[in-house]
């Protein structure tokens, strides 16, 4: 095997400085002139790389190679331990929206403990997702309603109103839930989808006293 290339050696030294702004500039080489054999320290990189700046780079850089060559190589990451290796790989494949990637995003991402990760899936399952399989991914998703902070939850609903029809079941059943986190979450993201103008924080105001006002006529 003859020696690497000085520029591919010198790409593959830049991403692994100390210095945030070389890394960034690396990352910006892979892409401006992509390079297949530096798909795998990309990878690794976007793995443990803290700059936000630098993994979206990484990101696009990725975008840049024939999806051959990354799609195998995110979906292996899909397995790590390490969250952001996870959430990252996920975010990278919503971006390059490949659908043979679609069969690694399982229900286990898509409830993942760490929020980051279970975002990352929403937003990438609701991109590489069937047709014939929205309701089944609508289904799961339903099940994370009321979790997390308003980060968290305002993806979920922008991913199930993604879904647009296939949700309607799932958010309608949730919206008379016993839970009365779920259930204020579930009528927000249907009158989010009714008004995307009016904003979450006015959606999940207008869920919370519509839930009052039900338990009250219950209660009553």
């Amino acid at each position: 095997m003859g020696a690497e290339d000085p520029t591919t050696t010198a790409v593959r030294r830049g991403l692994e400085s100390g210095n945030a702004s070389v890394r960034l500039r690396a990352a910006l080489a892979v892409g401006t002139s992509p390079d297949a054999g530096l798909v795998d320290s990309l990878v690794e990189r976007c793995a443990v790389e803290p700059d936000g700046y630098v993994r979206d780079m990484l990101t696009w850089a990725l975008t840049r190679l024939p999806p051959a060559v990354t799609v195998p190589r995110l979906v292996e990451q899909l397995r790590s331990t390490r969250a952001q290796a996870r959430s990252q790989a996920l975010h990278t494949l919503s971006k390059i929206g490949d659908r043979r990637a679609w069969p690694a995003i399982g229900p286990a991402l898509l409830t993942d403990a760490d929020d980051e990760v279970a975002r990352s899936a929403w937003r990438a399952a609701v991109v590489l997702v069937p047709e014939d399989q929205k309701p089944e991914l609508a289904a799961v998703l339903a099940t994370q309603l009321g979790r997390g902070g308003r980060e968290t939850q305002l993806s979920l609903s922008r991913a199930l109103i993604a879904l647009d029809e296939a949700s309607t079941p799932v958010l309608t059943a949730a919206g008379s839930a016993r839970d009365l986190g779920r259930r204020q979450h579930a009528i927000a993201t249907e009158r989010l989808r009714r008004d995307p103008d009016a904003g979450f924080e006015y959606a999940i105001e207008q869920a919370k006293r519509a839930v009052a006002l039900g338990t009250m006529t219950a209660e009553g």
